[in-house]
């Protein structure tokens, strides 16, 4: 497992790819913008969680990885579905840090599960059901999540 400064430096990275600047109000009020009818608007409150889901060493091949595929397919169909039927995004990575009872780097492949939805208790409850699932189906002490809230909008 990643000692604490290893899952600092992982969201540190995150957070840098997910930063975005504002558009400059010369850009959001240009004629080229098109507005954005009243009904458009947010008015609740959305965020944005990723998991950051550990899968298999880097150099898994075989059988070894294709089971923790199939995990990871059962958990999308029977954890994540259901809890969020509106959908969801799965991006492919690899990662590294420090284990934590030894000075060596793990090198990992990842799932980051990415959701947007209303920030509701009901929601949050299912992200941690959601931490629990997985880290009980995987057999994983923990993993990284992050949620920032975003401005998210149906067009």
């Amino acid at each position: 497992m990643r000692s604490l400064s290893g899952l600092v430096m992982a969201l540190s990275i995150a957070l840098l790819a997910g930063c975005q600047s504002a558009p400059s109000p010369s850009v959001a009020h240009s004629s080229a913008a098109a507005p954005v009818p009243a009904a458009a608007v947010a008015t609740e409150r959305w965020v944005r969680t990723e998991l950051y889901c550990r899968i298999a060493p880097l150099d898994a091949e075989g059988l070894g990885l294709a089971s923790a595929e199939g995990m990871w397919r059962t958990f999308l169909d029977e954890e994540v579905t259901p809890r969020f039927p509106d959908g969801f995004s799965v991006f492919d990575a690899s990662g590294q840090g420090r284990e934590e009872t030894a000075d060596t780097i793990s090198r990992e492949r990842n799932k980051v599960l990415v959701l947007i939805y209303p920030d509701t208790a009901a929601r949050r409850a299912g992200i941690e059901a959601l931490c629990t699932a997985f880290k009980t189906r995987s057999g994983e002490k923990g993993l990284l999540v992050v949620t920032a809230p975003v401005d998210a909008q149906m067009r």
